[in-house]
């Protein structure tokens, strides 16, 4: 895990989600949101983070984002 997360962004709890009642992830990244999984991507998801500890699920979401910044967000404030 230490090679993989060498400046350790996930252990700050970067990614989060919620699960809804009819079984859509949608998957955050600093309270945004960034995707939505449905049928069986959500199954798959919460099979694959079921008994992981913190920083394997924000591997995990991270993993399943991907490449999703390009460098030309803006930062309003």
């Amino acid at each position: 895990m230490n090679n993989i997360d060498q400046r350790n962004k996930l252990s700050e709890e970067v990614f989060t989600f919620k699960k809804t009642k009819d079984n859509k992830v949608f998957i955050y990244w600093k309270g945004k949101q960034v995707t939505i999984l449905t049928g069986k991507a959500s199954e798959k998801f919460i099979k694959s983070i079921e008994g992981k500890n913190h920083l394997e699920t924000q591997l995990v979401m991270a993993k399943l984002t991907g490449n999703f910044k390009r460098g030309n967000e803006k930062d309003y404030k």
